[in-house]
């Protein structure tokens, strides 16, 4: 098997194939045994170096691409999920802030309403005091003048009297019999 080896060897060489070529006699459709043992044997030999050296990394780097972009795009959609989420938590507390500014601007509405409701109601029951005081003030006066009036006409009947008679009446029975005088005429 050894002798076998380099008989091959010279054999399949490129330099019988390509003698061939220089005599001028090429046909396509012929087999050239040695190119293609030559061939094959470059091709396995090419295919375990790069099955051993470069198609490892290759796939290993393909497949960590490939993990890294799956890895992104999860990512990506969790983050997209997380954005929407946050979103909407933002749009509720914004409308629930809106909510409650209306609020608290209808509260305020009707603090000031209520208030306004209260301070005419004070307004009223203190105009109606006033008046009512006024009234009895008034009242109070006009009895004082008329026991003012009373008090001058008994004077001025007296004087009158006193003057008609002669003599000056002045005892408190005098005045007391005028008084009931002009009481009486009070009433009619």
């Amino acid at each position: 098997m050894r002798p076998l080896i380099p008989a091959l060897l010279l054999l399949a060489t490129p330099a019988t194939a390509f003698a061939a070529e220089a005599e001028g006699k090429v046909n396509l459709l012929d087999p050239h045994y040695g190119l293609m043992f030559w061939t094959v044997l470059i091709f396995a030999a090419v295919m375990l170096v790069l099955n051993k050296f470069a198609w490892g990394p290759i796939l290993e780097g393909v497949r960590a691409r490939e993990k890294s972009l799956t890895d992104a795009i999860t990512a990506a959609a969790a983050d997209r999920e997380s954005a929407a989420r946050v979103l909407a938590e933002h749009k509720a507390a914004i409308e629930g802030a809106r909510n409650e500014a209306q609020r608290y601007i209808a509260e305020g509405r009707a603090t000031a309403e209520s208030m306004r409701g209260e301070m005419l109601e004070q307004t009223r029951l203190q105009q109606a005091e006033i008046l009512e005081r006024a009234r009895k003030e008034i009242e109070s006066e006009k009895v004082k003048a008329i026991e003012e009036l009373r008090r001058e006409a008994v004077d001025l009947a007296l004087a009158g009297a006193s003057r008609l008679i002669g003599q000056k009446l002045d005892g408190a029975a005098d005045r007391k019999i005028v008084e009931q005088y002009l009481a009486t005429l009070g009433n009619k």
